[in-house]
């Protein structure tokens, strides 16, 4: 139970409460009692209206629910007449372009890797920080980009280091190639009158095509320890040391490519989070604090060795013409708050009630970053001065509007400039994707980001149209017109609004860590359709996919899809429904324990573990890095087949049960786990999953959340009884 101080009309939790005061309001530049008034007042105008914004979402589902329960026989026409009369499909009304200022370059001009990580683990976020820079070596021998016959435990592999070295001067040539040369054929490195001179074999000297690539040195220039170089926007470093174990074996000592990697990371207190009370959400905020200070620590047991992590230092260089250069070492970084739905215990109103969790995000992530601005730490976050808060799971341009005067509020509370806070609008619900020329439109001084969501996408996708009928197998979803249509969409719209060389439009995840070769075949498809950032599971993932980077110019890229915009709505309403579906009975039931494998696999740490994101066995016992919003569309599709009488309650119920032993298995090797099927009836994760599946079709917008928060809050409470 949540101990509770009272602040003026607020009932704020204890360990909340203390932490803003102590930790928090200290060298903000603001008064402790006003900031406790002025968030009471906020609360008192914003939750009214954020609730009114839930019940137009249910009274919009309802209408929608109804038709199509009236219109088996779907005229697409009278379809889209219908939503546009109840408001869900707006108009796009006239054209205009953002006018965001104050967006630091990682943003608005670099196009890069970002990471997502969730920010109560410290480790993670700290990892993540750290990734602006890794080192391909690493990169490439320790993942299957580089084949020879798997990987290898214990000692260092000569043939497998061969490869990686000869794939790193391969990606040289290509992002910064040689006058008639390969750099294979390199001895020794130097800046020459401000340019590289590279010795060959065969004692000619050469340099750059284009010696513009040339950003800096560390070191003496006769022998450089590091070569900077560039390529469409992205940096490198050449790294040189013939004392080094790799040094020593290549003609020109290079030891390493230490490549720019993730520009961008965002830091979760969302879908990869499982913070259900007052002392989850202090960790979360605690570590933000952290992070936007610079003085996150963590220490932790590794190999039987103790070790102490902290956050990089910027690299610092000399540039040919003698000056000194210093480059980010950290990425910068974005906080994703939660969207409009949730409540939370943390923060009790003037009646008792719970307040909505979003508002609170915003006021206590907006007063922990302004620290950053006024430079009350190690390092700044933004150079620019800004603060970049991800917005999830908002429906049409209303509940962006609503964000807009949100932040709004925020920033005259902590006494921030107007448009201090950017904004970035997570593209994830079908009633963004179709508006989003409007969605940006209200937020058009302030946005900074827009990205793309397929899971999340998906499962809103069979939501909403739950009543249209049985969807389509989810291995077929990728594939289907709306996705397509969304796809290319929010690139179309981003780049109508002005989002070039103004704010990032984001591709999203790869979801299998184990599989890089995989990801270096396909990822380079979210630069082709003219994405400037994408979603990478862990920084080894971003230092390869940051490859793609040198290979694609995208600004290049989104200056020709701006020749020819087109208006892809009504692919986006189409329903994935199965048009006279003929499954086999082994292909349904296939479905169904894929979807309950997965359900499960990540059900069990979230709601038993609190662990929030992790890379979960599928029913192959391929690792996947699963969120809430893989179950959204797990859940959402099961609910979906039960019905429409595809299944039958009794067989999700037997599905559910022969997977809880498949989960066990692969869980065998964890400690902390507990064996589902031993007690099915006494399982608190086990009946979370059997009610995000049967209670499915009413959960609100087909969201996870509230089953799994509440589920959460009973596990906790079961432990300490315990």
């Amino acid at each position: 139970m949540e101990q509770y101080v009272k602040i003026g009309n607020l009932q704020v939790a204890t360990v909340l409460f203390e932490f803003i005061n102590k930790e928090g309001l200290p060298g903000s530049k603001l008064d402790r009692e006003q900031f406790w008034a002025d968030f009471e007042k906020l609360l008192h105008d914003m939750s009214p209206k954020n609730k009114k914004l839930l019940t137009r979402r249910v009274e919009i589902q309802t209408k929608i629910n109804t038709y199509h329960r009236e219109n088996k026989e779907i005229n697409f026409a009278e379809y889209k007449s219908f939503l546009q009369e109840i408001g869900y499909l707006e108009p796009e009304g006239e054209d205009f372009q953002i006018t965001t200022e104050g967006v630091d370059d990682e943003i608005a001009f670099q196009a890069g890797p970002q990471l997502v990580v969730p920010v109560d683990n410290a480790r993670y976020a700290i990892n993540a920080s750290n990734a602006r820079w890794g080192s391909l070596y690493d990169a490439l021998y320790g993942t299957d980009v580089i084949s020879e016959k798997g990987l290898r435990e214990g000692s260092y592999d000569e043939v497998r280091g061969g490869e990686v070295i000869s794939f790193a001067k391969d990606f040289l040539d290509q992002a910064a190639p040689l006058k008639d040369y390969s750099h294979k054929d390199a001895v020794n490195y130097a800046v020459e009158d401000g340019k590289l001179a590279v010795s060959l074999r065969n004692g000619k000297i050469t340099s750059l095509v284009e010696d513009y690539k040339l950003v800096g040195n560390q070191g003496e220039r006769e022998k450089p320890s590091a070569i900077l170089l560039k390529n469409n926007g992205l940096h490198f470093e050449i790294q040189i040391d013939r004392s080094h174990p790799i040094g020593k074996i290549d003609q020109a000592g290079v030891k390493d490519i230490l490549m720019e990697s993730t520009l961008t990371t965002i830091m979760d207190c969302e879908d990869s989070v499982a913070a259900v009370d007052a002392d989850d959400k202090v960790l979360v905020y605690r570590n933000w604090l952290g992070l936007m200070k610079g003085d996150l620590t963590v220490t932790f047991k590794k190999d039987n060795k103790m070790m102490t992590r902290t956050m990089n230092p910027d690299r610092l260089y000399r540039a040919p013409d003698g000056e000194e250069l210093s480059l980010p070492g950290r990425s910068l970084m974005f906080v994703r708050n939660v969207g409009h739905l949730m409540t939370t215990n943390a923060v009790l109103d003037a009646n008792g009630e719970e307040i909505p969790e979003g508002i609170m995000d915003t006021v206590m992530t907006s007063l922990l970053a302004k620290h950053s601005l006024l430079g009350n730490g190690k390092y700044q976050n933004s150079s620019k001065g800004s603060v970049y808060i991800v917005k999830p799971k908002m429906h049409g341009s209303e509940e962006v509007a609503f964000a807009n005067e949100l932040f709004d509020r925020v920033e005259d509370m902590l006494g921030l400039q107007r448009n201090t806070l950017k904004i970035g609008v997570m593209d994830e619900e079908r009633r963004t994707s179709l508006n989003l020329k409007a969605c940006i439109r209200q937020v058009k001084e302030r946005v900074a980001f827009i990205n793309t969501g397929f899971l999340d996408r998906t499962g809103d996708e069979i939501h909403t149209s739950m009543e249209a009928g049985p969807m389509i197998l989810k291995s077929n979803m990728k594939g289907s017109k709306w996705l397509q249509g969304y796809e290319k969409s929010n690139v179309n719209v981003g780049l109508a609004t002005g989002f070039q060389g103004r704010a990032q439009i984001g591709k999203g995840m790869w979801a299998i860590p184990d599989r890089m070769a995989e990801m270096l075949t396909q990822k380079i498809g979210h630069l082709k359709a003219g994405a400037n950032t994408a979603w990478v599971p862990s920084p080894t993932a971003a230092t390869l996919h940051a490859l793609h980077y040198h290979q694609v110019d995208v600004k290049k890229v989104q200056d020709e899809l701006k020749k020819n915009p087109v208006n892809l709505r009504d692919d986006i309403l189409e329903i994935p429904v199965a048009q006279n579906p003929d499954w086999s009975p082994e292909d349904i039931q296939q479905e169904l324990d894929n979807n309950a494998q997965g359900i499960l696999g990540y059900v069990v740490r979230w709601v038993e573990q609190g662990i929030g994101c992790s890379k979960v066995p599928d029913i192959d016992n391929v690792g996947l890095m699963e969120d809430r919003a893989t179950l959204r569309i797990s859940s959402q599709h099961m609910a979906n087949w039960l019905h429409h009488g595809i299944c039958t309650k009794g067989q999700v119920l037997e599905t559910l049960q022969r997977m809880a032993k498949v989960v066990d298995e692969q869980n065998t090797g964890d400690s902390a786990y507990h064996c589902i099927a031993e007690d099915y009836d006494n399982s608190v994760a086990f009946q979370a999953a059997c009610d995000l599946v049967f209670e499915g079709y009413n959960q609100p917008s087909g969201y996870t959340e509230p089953i799994l928060h509440r589920r959460r809050i009973e596990a906790k409470e079961n432990k300490l009884w315990r």
